[in-house]
């Protein structure tokens, strides 16, 4: 009896701007691919200038899935991604089609891929104390604090971040040991990393000053575009929730709240992309296996490397799909 072969599931990776829904559309039309986000933004209804979430015409060229799941005013856990996402991903197997995961959510790719660390439940009291804690003494506060506890943390969490801020402090305070050290300790028996697929990592790592140029450009775009208005009918319809607390949408509120003009509020959120790529870089590059390709993710060259890639990893396993 033939040996089962696990299928393949492609991981496209890098940074903000690198160009990975144009790779994962110009690979994913040769191999039947169909995409699954990987973007904590891109779940949420609405939330579709700000996030850079597929055009509805990128979308129609291939199916796509873990877009437009949820309402910014619904809790979206890297956990609950990563069910919906192993889901879909056997979905797209049992079709004989190729499955290619596209995103730059760090945390979330780690879920699917590894499961999540086994760490404490929420404190509730906890939690209300440093949420207190950070009324009285305003921004920057909780930063500061996870700085002398986890500092590996703070670099990698933005100081406005207050919910992620609150979990890194509710587990060292908890767990007595930083939740870098954790996120470090790699699979372990209380997580539950996938299984049933072959995994290939393929990551983009185009030269940063014309990626900065990009990122410049693209943030601009999101405001000529209309990102205050969208964000301003979010608020309307949902309140200031946690999800407006993202990338542009929170330089977006600042202008309505007056306290940015909308030239502040554009240099604000460039300067914050920027930040954002080198953090994806630096947990991008702690994934293991990844093919890096220098170069953004829609030139000919990449295209081509990337093809190569997957014929290389489904040659002598499966029939490439037609």
């Amino acid at each position: 009896m033939a040996q089962q072969i696990d299928p393949l599931a492609v991981l496209i990776l890098g940074p903000t701007g690198s160009g990975k829904t144009a790779l994962s559309l110009a690979v994913g039309k040769q191999f039947q691919g169909e995409i699954v986000s990987c973007d904590s933004v891109a779940v949420y209804r609405g939330m579709d200038l700000g996030s850079a979430k597929p055009t509805p015409d990128e979308q129609r060229q291939l199916p796509h899935h873990l877009i437009d799941v949820a309402n910014p005013d619904q809790g979206f856990t890297a956990g609950e991604y990563s069910r919906q996402a192993r889901a879909a991903l056997k979905e797209i197997a049992a079709r004989n089609h190729l499955p290619i995961v596209t995103g730059g959510t760090g945390l979330y790719l780690r879920a699917l891929t590894e499961g999540l660390f086994p760490g404490p439940a929420r404190q509730e009291a906890l939690r209300d104390r440093l949420s207190r804690s950070l009324a009285r003494h305003k921004a920057g506060w909780l930063h500061r604090i996870l700085q002398r506890l986890d500092s590996t943390s703070a670099q990698r969490i933005h100081a406005n971040d207050t919910p992620k801020l609150i979990r890194a402090l509710e587990v060292c305070l908890t767990a007595k040991q930083p939740i870098s050290r954790a996120h470090e300790a790699g699979p372990n028996p209380g997580r539950d990393p996938l299984t049933g697929f072959r995994i290939l990592r393929i990551g983009l790592n185009p030269p940063r000053p014309s990626l900065y140029e990009k990122l410049n450009h693209r943030a601009a775009s999101m405001f000529e575009q209309g990102l205050v208005a969208e964000t301003e009918a979010l608020l309307k319809q949902y309140g200031k929730v946690r999800a407006l607390d993202s990338l542009g949408y929170r330089q977006a509120l600042a202008i309505l709240d007056g306290k940015l003009s909308e030239p502040e509020a554009i240099a604000a959120a460039q300067q914050g992309h920027r930040n954002y790529a080198k953090r994806q870089l630096t947990w991008f590059r702690r994934e293991p296996g990844v093919h890096w390709i220098e170069d953004f993710g829609n030139t000919p060259q990449t295209i081509f490397k990337a093809t190569e890639l997957i014929k290389a990893n489904l040659a002598g396993f499966a029939k490439p799909p037609t």
